[in-house]
């Protein structure tokens, strides 16, 4: 914990007139979990949807998205980002949905790090 100075008091407790500094302790602020999003392979997907959803919903170039598309084919899956829990929520959300609008099973998870 860390004392902070949050205010000159005028009136202290002795009565004496002096000036005094009031200190109060504030808690540390923690971070928030982090969460993993992962995209899944499957035998349905075209390799170029799935550059298109990394490039659309994760920022990413098209370089970036081909070479972490070909992570997902060799192994299984990728981690495509680590977010806080709302965002990595949406992702997921947003992945899902705009697979399943297009008919493709692609399939996008999140965890906990």
């Amino acid at each position: 914990m860390r004392a902070d100075v949050l205010k000159m008091a005028k009136n202290d407790d002795d009565g004496d007139g002096d000036i005094g500094v009031k200190l109060e302790t504030r808690q540390k602020t923690k971070r928030p979990p982090m969460y993993k999003v992962m995209i899944l392979n499957d035998d349905y997907t075209p390799m170029e949807f799935v550059v298109h959803v990394l490039e659309r919903f994760f920022g990413m170039s098209h370089a970036q998205s081909f070479e972490l598309m070909l992570t997902v084919h060799k192994k299984g899956l990728a981690v495509v980002g680590v977010y806080s829990h709302e965002i990595a929520e949406t992702k997921v959300a947003l992945v899902m949905d705009f697979a399943a609008r297009h008919e493709h099973p692609l399939q996008c998870t999140m965890e906990k790090e």
